[in-house]
């Protein structure tokens, strides 16, 4: 009798390598192509990705170049000066915040992201020929942030919507994740490259770069095929304060909702006032100048970025997720209070950048998906209030710490705080619900966050 050759497959330890380098691949492809997803199948999504990609950047060089220029002017109570930006910046959010996700549930939400965009562009404008001109003043610096500011107000909700419409229901953890890679892509860049222009050119062309990147953002919008948007159901055209009410009713009775807003008030107005710390880190802690102001700002943001990613790679938000993120960061806060290092700050604002990451981008996909399409702009108004709305009031307390007892200080509070609230929320979401939603399009999220 012929013996049979034994084949490949069967020889020892052979069996093993093979299938498991062949599922590798295969695990990097599928992460691959679900990471992107969005990207590859909606093509208003690519034009506004790519828009956005050019414009955030020189938003991020904005900012950088703002906190920087009222430190310059106002050498003296630095925390209370960039305390008083902070108000000027994110005050319209405290008074008009709770209006804006009426708009957002009332008018179209590309024509509004259109008109808001165009309206920052000409105040970047402005700010940019004032400072180029070489006599700016405090006082205009605050007026214009404060003009920006009314600008944003109607902006985030609107835009965040306008994602929806653009990739869908099942798409949207996806599309926020990118967005966050988009939005931190730029804090790496936007404040490395604002150092640079700032150290040899001076804050004005910062503020001029801004001024032409918001061209690459209109002309995204525009381009969109309004055909191929997702349309949303049950569209109404609510009053501003019966909307307003139907707002809060709403959030009063979804749990999801109502958790990750309570959470969302801790962590904007204590812990995320990084747009104070950061500055104040580099310029007093660390000793250094807007170099290392910039450095420091993107190590922050590359972190941000690997969060972000990983977020994309991840089908359906989870808590375990969010709270792990929320703990992380507050926990990062509390190691980098008392460092100064430049390279151990960096290393520490890397790793708190992707626990931000993890909890911003996993709060923001539930708190969608946890809404109807009805009232979704309403509730997202209430989330960037909760962001944004009480910032002022963070900065005021923030900028105080800090010429009182250093950034150690003001990491320390805002680390234990964020320590704190997430215990508190990991509670809330542990006791059993008082009532089953009412609405049957709340319930996916829901699940998938208890899992």
């Amino acid at each position: 009798m012929r013996r049979q050759r034994r084949q490949p497959s069967a020889e020892p330890g052979s069996a093993g390598r093979e299938p498991k380098a062949v599922r590798g691949v295969t695990l990097l492809r599928v992460a691959s192509a679900r990471t992107f997803a969005s990207l590859r199948r909606h093509r208003n999504y690519r034009l506004f990705f790519a828009g956005q990609l050019t414009s955030v950047a020189g938003t991020w060089m904005q900012n950088i170049a703002l906190a920087w220029l009222v430190v310059s002017i106002a050498p003296h109570s630095r925390g209370l000066a960039l305390a008083i930006l902070t108000i000027c910046r994110f005050g319209p959010f405290t008074v008009l915040g709770l209006l804006a996700g009426v708009v957002t549930d009332r008018f179209d939400n590309r024509r509004t992201v259109i008109v808001t965009q165009a309206v920052q562009m000409f105040f970047s404008g402005v700010l940019a020929a004032i400072t180029l001109l070489g006599h700016v003043q405090l006082w205009e610096v605050y007026s214009i942030a404060a003009l920006t500011g009314i600008a944003l107000v109607f902006d985030a909700p609107s835009r965040q919507n306008l994602t929806f419409q653009m990739v869908g229901r099942d798409e949207l953890p996806n599309a926020i994740a990118l967005n966050s890679s988009l939005f931190n892509t730029a804090r790496i860049f936007g404040p490395a490259l604002a150092g640079i222009v700032i150290a040899t050119w001076g804050a004005g062309w910062a503020f001029a770069i801004n001024t032409v990147s918001y061209t690459a953002v209109l002309a995204g919008l525009l381009a969109m095929r309004k055909s191929e948007l997702f349309p949303l159901s049950d569209r109404r055209h609510p009053t501003f304060w019966r909307g307003t009410r139907e707002g809060f009713a709403y959030a009063r009775r979804n749990r999801t909702v109502l958790t990750i807003l309570l959470m969302m008030v801790v962590f904007a107005s204590v812990s995320f006032n990084f747009n104070i710390l950061l500055p104040l880190l580099a310029k007093n802690t660390l000793v250094a100048g807007p170099r290392t102001f910039g450095i420091i700002s993107a190590c922050f943001g590359a972190g941000a970025l690997v969060g972000a990613l990983s977020a994309a790679m991840i089908a359906n938000a989870r808590w375990r997720i969010m709270f792990a993120g929320a703990a992380g960061f507050g926990l990062c806060e509390l190691v980098l209070a008392p460092l100064h290092s430049t390279a151990l700050a960096g290393v520490l604002l890397f790793i708190c950048g992707i626990f931000f990451t993890s909890y911003t981008a996993n709060s923001n996909t539930a708190i969608q998906l946890a809404s109807a399409d009805y009232i979704r702009g309403r509730v997202l108004g209430l989330y960037y209030y909760a962001w944004n709305g009480l910032a002022p009031l963070g900065g005021v307390l923030v900028g105080y710490m800090c010429d009182h007892g250093g950034t150690q200080l003001a990491f320390f509070v805002g680390g234990g705080s964020a320590l704190g609230v997430t215990a508190l929320g990991v509670a809330a979401v542990k006791r059993p619900p008082r009532e089953v939603q009412a609405r049957p399009l709340a319930e996916p999220a829901a699940e998938r966050l208890a899992a």
